[in-house]
C-alpha cells in the first residue's frame, strides 16, 4: 500500500471494497477511484485508442487525458474519468481501450432540475472565489457558490498559511461564514459546464453519486442547476499543462500537482523513486511535499538557472535539482522503469517509478470564452489568458492567470485579503516538446495524436489550429484539450515559424466537462420526455373500450370497437351512424387561443388570408393561416365573442405551433398592437353532436334554446346555461352533417357528456373516434393540415383559394400568392382517387403514376404524378376511396392513372375532392 500516515482527508476509520479488472480492492470514503487504485500500486488503467498503448492515470482531476473506466455497477457508465468518479463501496469498473460501450440496462436513477436567481454567481470555491463569495455576502447580495470537488479550497492543501494559520482552518472558517448567510447557496460537487448571455449559467450537481447503493432513492442522483445571475465570478483556477517527449504516454507519468493533489486529498504517495520535470516553480512544492511524504526526489529544471529559493530548500531535503535539463525519452511498459534526460548536451538515464511533469499553467478560463470573451497570449506565462473584459462577468485569480496565492486572495477580497507569506517566483520557461521522434511524441494522449500528426497537418497546408484540430483529431476527447490545446498550438507556431499569438487557440464550447444525456433530460424521461395529455374524459373512453391514436401530445380516442370488432367494421359502423342518425365526438384537444385587445381583428386580418375583422359578434368564420411562402400553416375557425374578442380554434398538432406564431408577430413584428394572447385549449371541452338527429339531440339537452335554422343559423354560436353551468354551442360542422359543438367549462366535462348521451339515447346517439372523423371530412374534400399537406402546399392547392381575400391589402404570405410558381396550374392540387375495382384501399403515401395500358412499370427513373395523402373506406359510398395531392390534378378530373400496391398497378380515376352530398343539403338537417 502507498498510503501515507498523517496525509490525507479521508475517511481511515472506515473500509470499502471495489472491483477492478475483476481484482477486489479496498479504499475508504473519500477516496477516488483513481486515488485507490494508485493505493494499490496500480498505475495502467487501460490502453489507447488508437495503438493499443498501455494508459494510466494522468492526473487528479478533470484535464485527466488518460484514465477512463467503464463502472458496472452501481451502473453501467461509460467513459469515466477514475480520477473523478468517488468511491462507494461495490463499485465494479473496468480499464477501457479508449472508448466504453452504452449501458444495456435502463438506468433507474433519478434526475431532476432546479432554477436559480442570485446576484453574483462564483464559479469555484478555490481561494479567490470563496472570498469573492464571502464578499459578496457581506455587501448583503443573494450569492450561489458552486464548486466541482467534494470539498471547498481549491488546490490549498493545508501547508499553506493564510492569516497566520494553516489554510484548510481558513478555508473551514470561510465556508462556516457562508453556511451562516441566509442569501448563499454554496453547492460543492458541482460542475458549471456552460456558460450563456444574460447571466445565464448551466451547473451539474452530481447529489448522491458518492453514496453509491446507500443514496436514498426519493433523491435525484443528479441535479441540472440553471442558474441566473446579474453577475458572474469566473474563478475556475487553472490546468498544469505537461511537456511533450518521446513515450510521454507510458502510466506512471502524471501532472505534478496531481502527485500532490493524491498526497494531500487521499494520502497516497504515488511513487517512491520520482523524478520532476519542470519549467517553472510550481513543481517544486510538489518535488518537497513528496520527499517529505518519504520519496526519493530528484528535480530536472529545464531552465539554465535553477531558482535559489527552491534549490536551497531542495538541498536541505537532500533533493538534486538539476538545471538547464530535460526529458527526451522513457522507458518501461505497464509502468515507467525509467527516464532518458539530456543536460548540457549530455545524455543520460535515470530509474524511477514515477514521472512528474509541470509546463506550466493555462488558465481555466472556459466559461469566459463561452460567453464570446475574447482570450490573449501572455508569452510570460506561455497561456492564454482572459483580454477584454465581458459585461457582468469577472475573471479573478488563477483563471485570470494570477498564480499566486497572495494575488488570488487580493483578486476574491481585494483591500480585505488576509495576510499569507510572500512566495519568490522566477520567471518560468516557455517550452511545448524537447527532443525525439515526433511519431513518440503523443500531444493529445487520448486520441493518440502526436507531433508528427501536427507535422502532417501543417505539410498538407493548413494553418488555422481550429482545422488542424480536426485533422488530427487532437482537443476532440473527452478532456476538449484542457492538457493538449495549447500545447499544440505552440507547437503549431514553431513549425510554421510564427508567434502563438498569431496562432491563437480552439474555441472553447460547453460542456466544459461530459453531462449524461439523462442528467439534461431531467424527469423528462419515458412518458414525461413528450408528455401525455389527456381530456377530461379519458377515463369515460378508457371505460367504454376506445382504442387510443397520439395526436400531438394528446391521447385520442381512435375508435369504439364492438365485440369481435376490427378497426374497419368499427368505424364503418360508426361512420353509419353519424351519416344516418347521430354521433358524439370528444373534441376537446382542437387548440383554442383566446385573443383580446383593441387590435385583435387587426392582429387576425393580418394573420389569415380572408377577412375576420368583418365578422359579426356571434358569428364564425373558417379560416386558412399561411406561413411567409403562401404555403398553408393551419386552418381552423375562429369565434367573434366581443368587439375586441375572440377565439381562435386550430388543429390540434398545431395548437403551440400557431400560439407561437402568433406571438412571435405579435411581439416582433408589430408590438404596436394592443393584444393579448392566452392559451385556453385545455380550459374549454368540445362536444361535437353530428348527424341528422343532432338538432333533436341538442334541443333535448338545452329545453330553452331554440335550434331552429332561422333562430340558429350555421356558421353562428349562442350561449346557454344548464343548472348554472354556461355553455356556448356553435353550428359548425366538419363532416357536412347538421353539427352542433358543445363547449362547456373542462370542470363539468364529465356532466356534459353523460348529460348529451342520455339526451341522444332515445336516438341511439353513437360515440365515435377520430378515424371516423377524418373519414367524414375525407368524403366532404375537408383536408387536415399535416395529413393532406407537407408545407409545400397553398390554399388554392386545396380547393380553399375562395379563403383568400382578393380584397386585403396585406397579410402573412400574401406576396408569395403571386410567385409564377404559386399560380402553375402544374401544381399539385387536391383530388379524390376511386380505385376502378371499388375493392382495393390505396395505402396512404402510395405513389400516383401515370396510366400504362400495358399495366407495367416504365424503367426507373419512373416519373411520379404525385402521392395518396389519405385513405379510407366509406360506409356512404360503399367503396373505398382517396385523397391525393396530384399534378395538374384539377385539370385532370376523369382521368384514370395508376397507383402502385404490392408490386401491381390499380388503376383509379381522378375526381373531384366532395364525394358526398356535394350540393351542401345537408348541413341544415
Amino acid at each position: 500500500m502507498s498510503r501515507i500516515k498523517g496525509y490525507g482527508r479521508i475517511d481511515r476509520t472506515r473500509t470499502v471494497a471495489f472491483t477492478f479488472d475483476g481484482v477486489t480492492y479496498t479504499g475508504h470514503p473519500g477516496d477516488t477511484l483513481a486515488s485507490a487504485l494508485l493505493a494499490h500500486g496500480v498505475h495502467a488503467v487501460g490502453t489507447s485508442v488508437k495503438f493499443g498503448r498501455p494508459r494510466g492515470i494522468g492526473a487528479a482531476w478533470v484535464e485527466d487525458p488518460t484514465g477512463l473506466v467503464q463502472i458496472e455497477e452501481p451502473f453501467p457508465e461509460p467513459m469515466l474519468l477514475a480520477a473523478t468518479v468517488e468511491l462507494t463501496d461495490g463499485l465494479v469498473a473496468r480499464g477501457l481501450a479508449g472508448q466504453g460501450r452504452l449501458a444495456e440496462v435502463a438506468d433507474t436513477a433519478r434526475y431532476d432540475r432546479k432554477h436559480t436567481h442570485c446576484d453574483r454567481l462564483v464559479v469555484g470555491a478555490g481561494p479567490a472565489g470563496l472570498l469573492a463569495a464571502r464578499s459578496a455576502a457581506r455587501r448583503g447580495e443573494r450569492v450561489v457558490l458552486v464548486d466541482d470537488r467534494a470539498d471547498a479550497g481549491g488546490s490549498l492543501t493545508g501547508t499553506e498559511v493564510i492569516d497566520g494559520r494553516p489554510s484548510r482552518e481558513f478555508v473551514a472558517e470561510v465556508v462556516a461564514e457562508l453556511a451562516a448567510a441566509p442569501e448563499v447557496l454554496h453547492l460543492q460537487r458541482t460542475t458549471a459546464f456552460g456558460q450563456y448571455d444574460d447571466g445565464f449559467v448551466l451547473a451539474l450537481e452530481r447529489r448522491t453519486d458518492h453514496l453509491g447503493t446507500a443514496a436514498p432513492r426519493n433523491l435525484s442522483r443528479q441535479r441540472v442547476h440553471r442558474i441566473r445571475a446579474r453577475h458572474v465570478v469566473v474563478a475556475t483556477g487553472a490546468h498544469e499543462r505537461p511537456v511533450v517527449f518521446a513515450d510521454n504516454d507510458r502510466p506512471g507519468i502524471m501532472l505534478a500537482s496531481a502527485a500532490r493533489d493524491y498526497l494531500h486529498r487521499y494520502g497516497v504517495l504515488a511513487g517512491r523513486e520520482v523524478v520532476v520535470f519542470t519549467t517553472n516553480d510550481s513543481a517544486y512544492t510538489a518535488a518537497l511535499d513528496l520527499e517529505h511524504a518519504g520519496a526519493r526526489v530528484t528535480v530536472l529544471d529545464a531552465r539554465p538557472d535553477a531558482p535559489e529559493h527552491w534549490a536551497a530548500l531542495c538541498r536541505e531535503r537532500s533533493i538534486a535539482v538539476r538545471p538547464g535539463s530535460a526529458v527526451v525519452g522513457t522507458t518501461g511498459d505497464r509502468r515507467i522503469t525509467g527516464v532518458d534526460t539530456v543536460t548540457a548536451g549530455k545524455a543520460e538515464s535515470l530509474p524511477c517509478d514515477l514521472l512528474l511533469t509541470s509546463g506550466g499553467w493555462n488558465p481555466a478560463a472556459h466559461l469566459f470564452s463561452h460567453v464570446r470573451g475574447a482570450l490573449r497570449y501572455d508569452p510570460a506565462l506561455g497561456a492564454f489568458r482572459p483580454a477584454e473584459p465581458v459585461p457582468g462577468v469577472s475573471v479573478i485569480g488563477a483563471a485570470n492567470g494570477t498564480f499566486d496565492l497572495a494575488g488570488c486572495l487580493r483578486d476574491g477580497a481585494g483591500d480585505d485579503a488576509p495576510a499569507t507569506p510572500a512566495e519568490p517566483e522566477t520567471a518560468p520557461l516557455v517550452l511545448w516538446r524537447t527532443e525525439g521522434d515526433p511519431a513518440r511524441q503523443f500531444v493529445d494522449i487520448q486520441r493518440d495524436a502526436t507531433v508528427a500528426d501536427i507535422e502532417r497537418a501543417v505539410g498538407a497546408g493548413l494553418r488555422s489550429v481550429e482545422h488542424i484540430k480536426r485533422y488530427t483529431t487532437i482537443g476532440t476527447a473527452h478532456d476538449q484539450g484542457k492538457t493538449s490545446g495549447v500545447i499544440a498550438s505552440g507547437i503549431v507556431a514553431e513549425l510554421l515559424g510564427k508567434p502563438v499569438e498569431d496562432t491563437g487557440t480552439t474555441t472553447f464550447r460547453p460542456p466544459y466537462t461530459p453531462v449524461a444525456f439523462a442528467a439534461l433530460a431531467g424527469r423528462e424521461r419515458g412518458k414525461l420526455f413528450d408528455p401525455e395529455r389527456i381530456t377530461s374524459l379519458h377515463s369515460w373512453h378508457v371505460a367504454a373500450g376506445a382504442v387510443f391514436e397520439d395526436v400531438g401530445q394528446w391521447k385520442r380516442a381512435r375508435f369504439y370497437p364492438a365485440p369481435h370488432e376490427n378497426m374497419d367494421a368499427a368505424v364503418l359502423r360508426e361512420c353509419a351512424a353519424v351519416r344516418g342518425g347521430v354521433g358524439i365526438l370528444d373534441g376537446s384537444t382542437l387548440g383554442k387561443i383566446d385573443v383580446q385587445g383593441p387590435d385583435a381583428a387587426e392582429l387576425l386580418d393580418r394573420l389569415y388570408t380572408n377577412m375576420v375583422s368583418t365578422l359579426k359578434v356571434g358569428r364564425v368564420r373558417y379560416g386558412v393561416m399561411c406561413g411567409n411562402d403562401g404555403m398553408v400553416f393551419d386552418d381552423g375557425t375562429v369565434l367573434r365573442l366581443a368587439e375586441d374578442r375572440f377565439l381562435v380554434v386550430t388543429t390540434t398538432g398545431g395548437a403551440a405551433r400557431v400560439l407561437d406564431w402568433m406571438e412571435e408577430w405579435l411581439q416582433t413584428e408589430w408590438p404596436d398592437l394592443r393584444v393579448h394572447l392566452t392559451s385556453v385549449t385545455e380550459q374549454w371541452s368540445v362536444f361535437p353532436v353530428v348527424g341528422p338527429r343532432s338538432r333533436d339531440v341538442i334541443a333535448a339537452a338545452f329545453p330553452h334554446l331554440d335550434v331552429s335554422n332561422e333562430a340558429f343559423p350555421f356558421m353562428s354560436w349562442q350561449d346557454t346555461e344548464v343548472d348554472g353551468v354556461p355553455v356556448r354551442i356553435a353550428r359548425i360542422s366538419f363532416s357536412g352533417e347538421l353539427a352542433f359543438e358543445v363547449n362547456v367549462n373542462s370542470w363539468y366535462a364529465r356532466a356534459m357528456w353523460l348529460r348529451l348521451l342520455s339526451a341522444g339515447a332515445r336516438w341511439n346517439i353513437t360515440p365515435y373516434g377520430t378515424e371516423t372523423m377524418h373519414v367524414l371530412r375525407a368524403e366532404k374534400g375537408y383536408p387536415i393540415v399535416g395529413q393532406d399537406t407537407d408545407g409545400t402546399v397553398s390554399p388554392h392547392d386545396l380547393g380553399l383559394g375562395w379563403a383568400v381575400s382578393k380584397k386585403k391589402r396585406d397579410f402573412v404570405g400574401k406576396r408569395s400568392f403571386s410567385r409564377p410558381e404559386n399560380t402553375n396550374p402544374e401544381r399539385k392540387q387536391l383530388v379524390s382517387l376511386l380505385p376502378a375495382d371499388a375493392r382495393t384501399r390505396l395505402p396512404e403515401g402510395s405513389q400516383v403514376v401515370e396510366f400504362r395500358p400495358d399495366g407495367a412499370l416504365p424503367p426507373p427513373p419512373v416519373p411520379m404524378l404525385g402521392h395518396v395523402t389519405s385513405s379510407y373506406h366509406s360506409a356512404e359510398l360503399g367503396r373505398p376511396f382517396a385523397l391525393a395531392l396530384v399534378k395538374g390534378g384539377q385539370s385532370r378530373i376523369g382521368d384514370t392513372v395508376h397507383v402502385p400496391v404490392d408490386g401491381a398497378l390499380v388503376p383509379a380515376e381522378i375526381g373531384g375532392i366532395v364525394l358526398v352530398d356535394p350540393e351542401g343539403a345537408r348541413r341544415d338537417g
